[in-house]
């Protein structure tokens, strides 16, 4: 089982998008590449802590790639567009992946410089080496598996058929 980390706007929806994927085998909603030990959302919404809303994937490489998993993520995002995604504005709502065994930065670099071609703006996703990972407060886990009419920009409707678990 690998991990990998992604941000795509509000955690809520990046998460429920994922977990529906063959190959995801367990989803988590925290926060990432802060300066503050362990903030709380409160702390994060206040872009005080330069904290991103993220998920952590951890997935089977026999069912599904890296390479997969980052196509995926730019189905859902505008990969243009810096500390926004749909109503979702602030800093800790910035697009990125950030990886946890640096045999995997070339891979997504490499992917992410053949995408750039495909966009007439430049691409600010963020790729690092995850720094830390701070899990979210329990009531933000699985959001839209207790909350089915909660609020999410995510648009389900661009997982294929095939995709799904």
């Amino acid at each position: 089982m690998r991990t990998i980390v992604v941000g795509g706007g509000c955690f809520w929806g990046v998460q429920e998008y994922y977990r529906r994927i063959k190959g995801i085998i367990d989803t988590k909603v925290g926060y990432a590449q802060g300066d503050v030990e362990n903030p709380s959302y409160e702390e994060v919404k206040s872009q005080a802590t330069n904290h991103r809303e993220v998920v952590e994937l951890k997935y089977d490489e026999k069912e599904i790639s890296l390479e997969k998993i980052i196509e995926l993520l730019f189905r859902i995002i505008d990969p243009t567009i810096q500390n926004r995604q749909a109503d979702d504005i602030g800093t800790q709502y910035q697009c990125g992946i950030y990886y946890t065994d640096d045999s995997e930065q070339e891979e997504i670099l490499s992917y992410i410089n053949n995408l750039k071609t495909n966009y007439d703006k430049p691409l600010t996703v963020e790729i690092e080496k995850l720094r830390c990972f701070y899990d979210a407060e329990e009531y933000h886990q699985l959001y839209l598996v207790k909350n089915p009419t909660g609020y999410c920009h995510v648009d389900f409707g661009k997982i294929r058929e095939d995709e799904l678990k």
